[in-house]
């Protein structure tokens, strides 16, 4: 059976939500965990196939086919991904900015727009708490604190922080692109007959998700302390595909990054699904 990964944040309740409820026959056996987690399993061929940060694809492009037509981007605001401040980002020069490891592209993209667009230089502390325990982050001494996932949801409704930047917001404000956060990728040594199968059933359950946008977020709502109209605006917001436009975002943030040798290139390889 395939061994697939999913992240738990209620970002991929559009992705899984077909799946979860019987309706699009589950393609193998799910494994549960933080961007990074599944990051590594991946890498160490615990997995076959996985959703997987931008920058975990290219450091091992050699290794992984994309999955086409599939990942988790935004045109603008994402609202799940935001650096919170105790002061405007252009005082940030050497100030302490904890990062959590939970998701690379996150903490590459907040170093590129650091160095590159608000041109200050802080000083990243990478945090042992996972992003979403926000009471650990938050006991670090710090100026400025990197969240993602649902967390990031929670700590925008209670304002706690002066200010708060949207990742995705700033990327599109910089560049005029999309930016993709996670695309789900397939190792070269899986199934591959085995692994367009997942592609099939994980794009069908994509596709009942977001035309069911208003039952997942009651959903995320339920599951959740978050509000049922931030859900609801959290996921309209969010983009599911990957096309030409898309690529164009993404391979730009890549070959910033390996203009810094973060990565090797932006080269993209695809799972055949003809």
């Amino acid at each position: 059976m395939m061994r697939v990964g999913r992240i738990g944040y209620i970002n991929c309740y559009p992705v899984h939500g077909a799946i979860d409820r019987g309706i699009v026959t589950s393609p193998g056996e799910f494994v549960t965990g933080t961007p990074t987690e599944l990051n590594n399993l991946l890498a160490a061929g615990e997995l076959d196939v996985s959703v997987v940060s931008a920058v975990e694809y290219a450091r091992n492009a050699r290794e992984y086919h994309l999955l086409p037509d599939l990942a988790i981007s935004c045109d603008g605001p994402v609202r799940s991904v935001a650096l919170f401040a105790h002061r405007d980002v252009h005082e940030l020069d050497g100030a302490t900015v904890i990062v959590s490891a939970s998701s690379r592209t996150s903490v590459h993209l907040i170093e590129l727009l650091c160095r590159e667009y608000w041109q200050v230089h802080p000083q990243l502390v990478e945090a042992r708490a996972e992003s979403q325990d926000l009471d650990a982050l938050r006991s670090l001494p710090h100026d400025a604190v990197l969240v993602i996932g649902d967390a990031a949801l929670v700590l925008a409704a209670h304002d706690r922080y002066a200010f708060r930047y949207d990742l995705g917001e700033v990327w599109k404000a910089w560049t005029g692109l999309p930016f993709v956060f996670a695309v789900w990728a397939a190792r070269r040594d899986a199934d591959q007959q085995a692994v367009a199968d997942v592609h099939k059933a994980l794009v069908a359950s994509r596709d009942w998700g977001l035309a069911h946008l208003e039952e997942l977020a009651h959903a995320a709502h339920e599951a959740t302390s978050i509000s049922l109209e931030v859900c609801r605006t959290y996921l309209s917001g969010l983009d599911y595909a990957l096309s030409y436009r898309h690529l164009e975002g993404l391979t730009s943030f890549l070959r910033r990054l390996a203009a810094h040798g973060v990565v090797r290139d932006g080269t993209l390889s695809f799972l055949s699904v003809a």
